[in-house]
């Protein structure tokens, strides 16, 4: 059975935040980190803007972060993006979507990886007793900054905030799930195959793989770079994931909930509050932003 699931309105983040901190925290085992976290985010931490979900073409900050990116190699670039306050991806507080995954309690448990994870939230907002979370970045500066305001926090024992490669780095020990938060995209299309045999290496036999999609198809170079759901299932499917659902993020941000006229899997059907993707054509509700739910067929191995 699926274990997918999404109310047909969800909860809006701040109401995740503030009115389920203490007794969600017991029946659904969330970080007690979290009402904490919504206070430092409100207070100036990240952008918390709309900077990073404007359209890319026409957003000034990307346009400079773009030019600063063509002038240096990928890690030197991300770097200074950094240094240099330009990231406008950064929303300054967790993703919303998976604060809601975790509260509905349908987030696996285990060991998790969120590659490029930035500033922290997302790993930080997920880590607890039942959940090791390693975030990874190829940005010191990016860890650092993490670091700074999370090494005291009450579930700091739960996470660990690692400056590496994602490409190159060798953990000791396999995981249970890897959160995509938009990192494929920001990847140059020739790095796609590579990341998709990067996460069958480092996943369990039975682990999955959700990744958050943000779909472009009018972008004039990158990051982030255009992409489609059929992109996704070009480059995993040969390491044996199968989509288990793909769905509209009706917790998407302004600009990203938008039609988007890229190019899915197939047909969308209903069923439950939940959309599935058959062979065939374009989704039927609007939506730039997707969430997938992937796991590998243990017989492919």
């Amino acid at each position: 059975m699926l274990r997918l699931a999404f109310q047909k309105r969800p909860p809006l983040i701040n109401r995740i935040l503030v009115n389920t901190t203490r007794r969600c925290c017991r029946k659904r085992r969330l970080s007690p980190f979290l009402f904490l976290l919504n206070s430092i985010s409100r207070g100036g931490m990240g952008s918390n803007s709309d900077d990073g979900v404007r359209d890319p073409n026409s957003n000034p900050k990307v346009t400079k972060f773009r030019q600063l990116m063509s002038n240096h190699n990928p890690t030197d670039g991300w770097q200074k993006s950094w240094e240099e306050g330009l990231t406008p991806w950064d929303l300054g507080q967790p993703t919303p979507i998976i604060l809601h995954l975790l509260q509905t309690g349908t987030l696996p448990e285990g060991r998790v990886l969120i590659p490029g994870c930035g500033s922290g939230y997302d790993v930080i907002a997920i880590a607890n007793p039942v959940r090791y979370v390693v975030g990874l970045d190829i940005s010191t500066s990016a860890i650092n900054k993490a670091k700074e305001w999370s090494s005291s926090l009450p579930n700091a024992k739960y996470f660990t905030l690692l400056a590496a490669d994602f490409f190159t780095w060798q953990p000791t020990e396999l995981f249970d799930l890897v959160f995509d938060y938009t990192f494929f995209c920001a990847l140059d299309p020739s790095m796609r195959p590579s990341w998709a045999k990067r996460v069958s290496e480092i996943l369990k036999p039975d682990g999955e793989l959700i990744t958050l999609i943000y779909l472009m198809n009018d972008q004039d170079g990158g990051p982030p770079y255009n992409n489609s759901l059929a992109d996704y299932d070009e480059v995993l499917r040969p390491m044996g994931f199968t989509a288990l659902s793909i769905v509209d993020n009706e917790l998407a941000i302004g600009p990203r909930k938008e039609m988007t006229t890229g190019r899915t899997i197939g047909n969308a059907r209903e069923s439950g509050g939940l959309y599935f993707f058959e062979e065939g054509s374009k989704s039927k509700r609007p939506g730039k932003e997707k969430l997938g739910w992937w796991k590998r067929n243990c017989s492919s191995l």
